[in-house]
């Protein structure tokens, strides 16, 4: 909360000469993670955007975050590895765009709403999480007046409402299970909301230009489909089995974990999608790591009493754990595929796995289910010298650094001893 503001002072130096690339760039690159704007509707956002400048409208806002995303994307660089005196890609761009923000923040519309998703995703690819929720619960806001009243939403925007929302509610859960913010209340709709369907294509647009892109869904909807396995495992084990619950055994934890890994495999066949460059990895790390969650408490409980390992089913339900927790670890390098969206998140989740890890690693029946001791203490090398190389692009991730080191730091002395 105490971190400076972002600085827009030198940034405003636009240049619309050359953005074709940045356009495809986008709808290649940065959209199939959010899904959120429609191909068949740029041309004519950004006619009126030119009418009017780029100084007014949520058109002009739309088209000014996309060219930040796409040049964001275009480099294929992730942020972490641009110098820390060089303004990040597509801060001129964002600039621009965040100063129409404040006319849009009273406009309870649709494109509204979509505009705060997009900054709200430059936020994430900038690494700046609580300005990202800021931005969100704004969007929340809007969304739960316009679908209180479905009729105040045109036709024309009942697709884009739907993605819209889903972008609102995956993003501000992967805040929500990380800081400890005021839920926004969005995940009231959850239930009754429609999957997203394709955008209707719009074969006689002005001027008969061509979509800059095509509008794919498939990440987009596994994405969805483990998000909300993500929140049913938050309320069955985290909030009710494993925390209010006076009576909780190993015996209550495993049809709950055993039907909620049943449901993840049923959700999450990665192989099966279309081969991608970037999200098909990055869909197996976020698979691993829901099942890391799912079984994690079965760790835990090993970790309290090492008698429980005894008792039937739980060395399994351990195994699933800990080989989860080193597939996600096993190769950095795949996780910089999905920093533009998820760096932040991704940060995070290396560091809680690690820290499962490590203590697996320090007791005698746990570690005799993780790969030979050499091979682990690689893994945690390599995942402490990458949080290093993160630390300095927010706070949090400097501190998860901080943590993750002193932790192997005590471990390799406990093991020593």
């Amino acid at each position: 909360m105490s971190r400076p503001p972002l600085d827009f002072g030198s940034h405003y130096s636009l240049d619309f000469s050359n953005i074709t690339p940045y356009v495809h760039s986008f709808f290649d690159r940065v959209n199939v993670w959010y899904a959120v704007v429609n191909p068949h509707v740029w041309h004519s956002h950004y006619r009126t955007a030119i009418s009017r400048g780029f100084r007014s409208g949520a058109e002009s806002c739309i088209c000014l975050l996309v060219l930040a995303l796409g040049q964001a994307g275009h480099y294929g660089q992730s942020i972490s590895r641009i110098p820390h005196n060089s303004p990040p890609a597509g801060m001129s761009y964002f600039a621009a765009a965040w100063s129409l923000l404040p006319n849009l923040i009273t406009r309870n519309e649709i494109l509204s709403a979509q505009c705060h998703v997009l900054a709200a995703a430059y936020m994430m690819y900038l690494v700046r999480p609580l300005e990202a929720w800021n931005l969100l619960y704004n969007t929340s806001m809007k969304l739960q007046l316009l679908l209180s009243s479905p009729e105040n939403i045109p036709v024309q925007h009942k697709e884009l409402s739907e993605r819209v929302y889903w972008n609102a509610l995956m993003i501000e859960s992967d805040l929500l299970a990380e800081l400890d913010l005021p839920h926004s209340g969005v995940v009231q709709f959850e239930e009754s909301m429609r999957l997203p369907r394709s955008f209707p294509y719009e074969s006689s647009t002005p001027g008969g230009d061509e979509s800059p892109g095509n509008d794919e869904l498939w990440y987009f909807l596994a994405e969805i489909a483990l998000r909300r396995l993500l929140n049913r495992v938050s309320h069955l084990i985290y909030s009710y089995t494993y925390k209010r619950s006076s009576s909780f055994s190993i015996a209550s934890l495993e049809p709950v974990a055993a039907e909620l890994d049943y449901q993840l495999t049923q959700c999450s066949h990665a192989k099966d999608y279309p081969p991608a460059t970037k999200p098909k990895p990055v869909l197996r790390l976020r698979y691993f790591a829901c099942r890391t969650i799912i079984f994690r408490p079965y760790i835990q409980a090993v970790l309290a009493d090492e008698n429980v390992a005894n008792e039937h089913g739980v060395q399994e339900a351990c195994r699933k754990c800990l080989e989860a927790c080193v597939r996600q670890l096993e190769c950095i390098s795949a996780h910089h595929d999905g920093h533009l969206p998820y760096l932040w998140q991704g940060a995070l989740s290396i560091m809680s796995q690690s820290l499962l890890v490590m203590s697996a690693t320090l007791n005698n029946t746990l570690a005799a289910l993780l790969p030979p001791a050499h091979q682990m203490n690689a893994i945690i090398a390599e995942v402490v010298n990458e949080l290093d190389r993160l630390a300095h692009l927010a706070p949090s991730i400097q501190l998860c650094a901080e943590m993750v080191r002193e932790a192997e730091e005590r471990r390799q002395m406990w093991m020593k001893r």
